[in-house]
């Protein structure tokens, strides 16, 4: 039966479907020796050959989940040509070929989840699910009242408006405050936009959860298998 072939891709672990169209678009998919650029190209995986960067493209089968608390000074990609260290380098014995879903920057730590479920990885990653991403931000100086209600309501950044977050101030110091935000965007560098935008850059940020699906006592760099009922609260606001 043909299907949409980021779809195959996604499934069978390659990305998130949005990461296939991706490299569709940039020609690293093959199908029978043919590179396909089509966006809504359809194969029967049965019948053809998909390659992936010259390799095949094979059902994974077992679908796998890990939390990983990711420390700063790592990127969010499975190799990088700057030879950084790479967040696929913590998961010590994770022998699945795993993604990470979204990317934390390099100087922001915290929960970060790999799967090769590439259906989940859209549910999480797609803005109509409205997924809530839970940060703390270490953030200079003391915001106002008045702007912590233009983070809530939007504020604009690069000629767009950002959607309704929540604030709260966990801790205000001499010269700084620890705030808590929650969104549902994953546009990049958003928090650390979204607070420059009302004049507090940010000196240090930590995600701290998916939906209800929280770091715990996951200690920086180490990682732990998902359950079923962990994959649920990541669809939860509570």
């Amino acid at each position: 039966m043909k299907e949409r072939l980021q779809k195959i891709l996604a499934r069978a672990g390659i990305g998130s479907r949005r990461k296939a169209e991706q490299f569709i678009l940039q020609g690293r998919v093959s199908v029978d020796n043919r590179v396909v650029t089509e966006m809504g190209f359809k194969v029967d995986p049965a019948r053809h050959r998909i390659k992936f960067d010259g390799k095949p493209v094979e059902d994974e089968g077992k679908k796998v989940y890990y939390l990983l608390n990711k420390p700063r000074g790592y990127v969010s990609t499975m190799s990088d040509p700057q030879g950084r260290p790479i967040v696929s380098s913590l998961l010590k014995g994770v022998t699945e070929r795993v993604f990470p879903v979204g990317r934390l920057d390099l100087d922001t730590k915290g929960a970060l989840i790999f799967t090769n479920d590439g259906e989940l990885a859209q549910r999480i990653l797609h803005p109509s699910n409205e997924i809530n991403r839970t940060y703390v931000a270490r953030i200079k100086g003391i915001p106002s009242g008045k702007e912590l209600v233009q983070l809530e309501n939007g504020i604009e950044i690069e000629g767009r408006m950002t959607w309704p977050a929540h604030v709260r101030i966990l801790e205000t110091g001499r010269v700084s405050a620890t705030v808590e935000i929650i969104i549902h965007e994953g546009k990049k560098r958003q928090v650390r936009n979204m607070f420059a935008a009302i004049g507090h850059p940010v000196a240090g940020l930590k995600r701290t959860a998916y939906g209800a699906l929280r770091l715990g006592r996951l200690r920086e760099g180490e990682f732990r298998s998902l359950s079923p009922e962990d994959l649920d609260l990541i669809f939860s606001s509570k």
